[in-house]
């Protein structure tokens, strides 16, 4: 018995030698063929604008191409989900973002991926602040002349929203769980409609982030009231955490390339090598700026623990208040 378990042990650490030393040849020939970067919104969002900052000096380090591929739809669930279930060969990768990574899986009743499990992480590009911006019609120019006014006007404000299951989203739960407010979510399909009715005071406040709305508080057309965290781009604007029990309180919308789970670990690291080198340009540098993201081009090890923390940290937020989604 004992002779046939050991036979039957070394016929198994022969198998797995053979399947990695098969999986390290696979890797070094790596890339054979073009490589997807999927963006899962529509052209001219900030996801698309970094994967298209990403993708050509990337196909010049590789000697393949690069091709970004935009997929749309479920507020960017559908791209996430395709990458989750592709081959996990490294030739079709994500541009993901804290919406669909970190807050979104934890209001939905039926996840259709796992962020945690089901993607092998690559590098975290980059991250910026939000805004929480109001109509310069109200009479507010803090966040403490926010709750004020809901406090003597319970019911009669509305909050903004480009989009459930966002950050946005969730930071505006947050508030409400901290200051018991009354205000009402009026939830759009995207930023660009929810700005238009912020500018024409169809809605009160918002959260949004800092590229799109940046130029409308720089016009007068918006009052910036908060930062989610402190940014040179608006060096005056308090952050939230400097509120009154909201101390600690820091939070950024950030995007990061991912492949599928099982995608071999040499080919995840030669990724996380090139697109490193390619986000401490110069250029690339000052376009994320443009952007009002901060640079982050961490490891795969260190993105894979973030996304652990972050979908913690907003897991306790959306189970405190009850948020959901469809």
């Amino acid at each position: 018995m004992n002779r046939l378990l050991s036979l039957a042990g070394a016929l198994a650490l022969s198998a797995l030698s053979a399947v990695s030393a098969a999986s390290s040849a696979w890797a070094a020939d790596y890339p054979s063929q073009p490589i997807k970067l999927i963006a899962p919104y529509p052209p001219g969002g900030q996801t698309d604008i970094v994967a298209r900052l990403v993708a050509q000096p990337l196909a010049e380090a590789l000697g393949s191409p690069v091709v970004v591929e935009n997929k749309p739809g479920a507020n960017g669930l559908l791209g996430h989900d395709l990458v989750a279930k592709a081959k996990p060969d490294g030739y079709t990768i994500l541009v993901g973002n804290s919406a669909m990574l970190a807050v979104a899986p934890n209001l939905l009743e039926k996840r259709p991926f796992d962020p945690t499990k089901d993607f092998a992480p690559i590098v975290t590009v980059a991250g910026g602040p939000l805004i929480l911006e109001v109509n310069p019609k109200l009479p507010v120019h803090s966040l403490a002349d926010l709750i004020a006014l809901d406090k003597q006007k319970p019911g009669t404000l509305n909050l903004g929203l480009g989009g459930l299951g966002t950050i946005h989203h969730l930071l505006g739960e947050q508030l409400k769980l901290t200051f018991r407010t009354s205000w009402t979510d009026v939830p759009y399909k995207g930023a660009g409609p929810m700005l238009v009715d912020l500018i024409g005071g169809q809605v009160d406040f918002a959260f949004d982030n800092i590229s799109s709305s940046i130029g409308h508080v720089r016009s007068g057309q918006l009052r910036a009231i908060a930062v989610s965290q402190k940014t040179d781009l608006l060096p005056g604007v308090p952050a939230l955490s400097e509120t009154p029990g909201l101390e600690g309180l820091e939070a950024s919308a950030w995007h990061g390339i991912l492949a599928p789970a099982g995608t071999p670990p040499e080919i995840v690291h030669r990724l996380n090598r090139e697109i490193v080198t390619i986000l401490k340009r110069p250029e690339t540098l000052e376009k994320l700026k443009t952007l009002g993201l901060d640079l982050i081009a961490n490891s795969p090890e260190e993105f894979s623990r973030f996304i652990v923390s972050e979908n913690a940290r907003w897991k306790k937020v959306a189970d405190a208040s009850g948020a959901k989604m469809e």
